[in-house]
C-alpha cells in the first residue's frame, strides 16, 4: 500500500514509468525487425501490418504519449492555477493507456483484429487523459489560456490521427494511414513540442541566467499554426517539392526563437542547455526538409529520404523528452536540478543516434561499412537510454527525499 501510495501521488510518476518501459519496449521490438532484414541473426517477425507502419505509429502515438500526458497533466493546474487532477482519474487513464500499449503488441504478434483493438483502448485512454484535462481548462480562473488552447487543439488532432490510423485497419484505405502519419507529426506532436518549448524555455532561462529577456512573442504560435497546417496539407497532397513554402518560415521562427532564448548562454548550464540543443534540433530538421524539397523542385530527385523526418523525431523529440522528463523528475523528487554525469552523456547519446539514423540514409555509406546503419543506430538508442531509465525510473518509483507529498 505504501509503495502503490507513493506511484500514484502524481500523474507523472505513472505516466513517466509507461513512457520510460515504451523507450525500451519499442526500440527493442523494432531492433528484432531490423536484424531480421538485414542480418543473419533473426528472422522477420510475422505482422499482420506492414512493420513500417506500426513503428510509425508507436513512435509517434504510443510512446510520446505517456511523457505528454504526465507532464501535462502535473502542469495545466499550475499554469492555470486550477484544481488538481484527482487521482482516480489519471490513474484510470495509466490503466487504460498501458493495456492498449500490450494489445497493440500482442496484436502485431499476432492479429489485426487485437492490434485494432488495441488502438480503440488508446483512444479511450486519449479521452480519458483529455477529459481531465479539459476540466482544469474550462474551470481554472486563469484569464490568459492561449498555450493550453493550442495544446487542446494539438490533443484534438492526436485523438483524430488515432482514430484515422483505425479506420486504416479497418477499411485499407491509404487516405486514413496518410493523415495518422502526417497529422500526427505535424498537427499534434510538434504543435506540443513547440508550444511547451515557448511557454517552458524562456522560464528555466530567466530562473538560473542572471540579467536574461524573456523573449516570447504572441506571434509565435499563430505563425507555427500556420505553418504546420500548410505542411500538412502539401505533404498529404503529394507537393512535397513545395513544402518549403511552409518550412521556410517555420525553420526561421525556430532558429530565430534559439538565438533569442541564448542558446550559447545556456551551455553553461547543463540542465537547461538539453532544453536548448533538443530545439536547436527542430531548426536543424527543418533546414533538411527545406534542402530536401528545394532539390526536389529543382532536379526531380528526392535526397536526404527520411533523415528529415528523424531529425525531427529523434533529435528533437526524443532530446526534449529526455531533457525535459530529467528535470521534472529532478525538482518532483525534490532533488536538486542539476543533470550528472551520466544524465549528460545519455543526452548526448540521443543527438549521436540522430547522427547515425541520418546517415543510414545515405545509401552508399550503407556499403561502404558493411552493414545497414539502421541497426547501429538502433543499438545506439538502447545504449544511451538504458543508462538514462535506470538512473530516473527509481526516483519516480520512491518517495520524494524531501519528505514532501507528490
Amino acid at each position: 500500500m505504501i509503495r502503490w501510495k507513493i506511484f500514484s501521488a502524481a500523474p507523472h510518476r505513472m505516466m513517466f514509468f509507461g513512457g520510460m518501459l515504451q523507450f525500451i519496449l519499442t526500440i527493442v521490438w523494432w531492433l528484432l525487425e531490423l536484424l531480421g532484414r538485414y542480418s543473419d541473426w533473426w528472422n522477420v517477425l510475422p505482422t499482420p501490418i506492414a512493420s513500417t507502419w506500426a513503428h510509425a505509429f508507436l513512435m509517434l502515438y504510443g510512446l510520446p504519449a505517456f511523457f505528454i500526458f504526465g507532464f501535462l497533466m502535473t502542469t495545466y493546474p499550475r499554469w492555470m492555477k486550477g484544481q488538481i487532477i484527482p487521482d482516480r482519474r489519471y490513474v484510470l487513464a495509466f490503466f487504460v493507456l498501458v493495456t492498449a500499449i500490450l494489445l497493440i503488441y500482442i496484436g502485431l504478434l499476432s492479429h489485426v483484429v487485437i492490434l485494432a483493438a488495441g488502438v480503440v483502448l488508446l483512444l479511450v485512454g486519449w479521452s480519458v487523459v483529455f477529459y481531465a484535462l479539459l476540466q482544469v481548462y474550462f474551470h481554472a480562473p486563469a484569464r490568459d489560456k492561449h498555450y493550453e488552447t493550442v495544446l487542446n487543439l494539438a490533443l484534438l488532432a492526436g485523438h483524430l490521427g488515432i482514430l484515422a490510423y483505425f479506420l486504416w485497419l479497418v477499411t485499407g484505405q491509404h487516405g486514413f494511414l496518410n493523415f495518422a502519419l502526417h497529422g500526427g507529426l505535424w498537427l499534434y506532436l510538434v504543435p506540443i513540442l513547440m508550444t511547451v518549448c515557448h511557454r517552458m524555455i524562456p522560464f528555466f532561462s530567466r530562473c538560473v541566467l542572471p540579467n536574461y529577456q524573456v523573449v516570447q512573442p504572441s506571434w509565435s504560435l499563430p505563425v507555427m499554426g500556420v505553418c504546420v497546417i500548410g505542411h500538412t496539407v502539401l505533404e498529404m497532397q503529394g507537393w512535397v517539392a513545395w513544402r518549403f513554402v511552409f518550412d521556410v518560415p517555420l525553420m526561421l521562427l525556430a532558429f530565430h526563437h534559439s538565438v533569442r532564448w541564448g542558446l550559447w548562454r545556456s551551455l553553461t548550464i547543463r540542465l537547461l542547455a538539453m532544453l536548448h540543443i533538443a530545439f536547436l534540433w527542430l531548426g536543424i530538421a527543418l533546414l533538411l526538409y527545406n534542402v530536401q524539397s528545394l532539390i526536389l523542385l529543382f532536379s526531380g530527385q528526392f535526397l536526404l529520404g527520411k533523415a528529415p523526418l528523424h531529425a525531427l523525431t529523434i533529435g528533437f523529440l526524443i532530446s526534449l523528452i529526455v531533457g525535459m522528463v530529467s528535470r521534472v523528475t529532478l525538482g518532483h523528487s525534490g532533488r536538486a536540478l542539476v543533470a550528472d554525469r551520466v544524465t549528460w552523456i545519455c543526452f548526448w547519446g540521443v543527438s549521436v543516434t540522430a547522427l547515425l539514423r541520418l546517415l543510414a540514409e545515405l545509401l552508399p555509406l550503407n556499403s561502404l561499412f558493411g552493414f545497414n546503419l539502421n541497426i547501429l543506430a538502433t543499438t545506439a538508442w538502447l545504449i544511451f537510454l538504458l543508462p538514462w531509465v535506470s538512473r530516473y525510473m527509481p526516483m519516480i518509483l520512491l518517495a520524494r527525499v524531501d519528505g514532501k507529498p507528490g
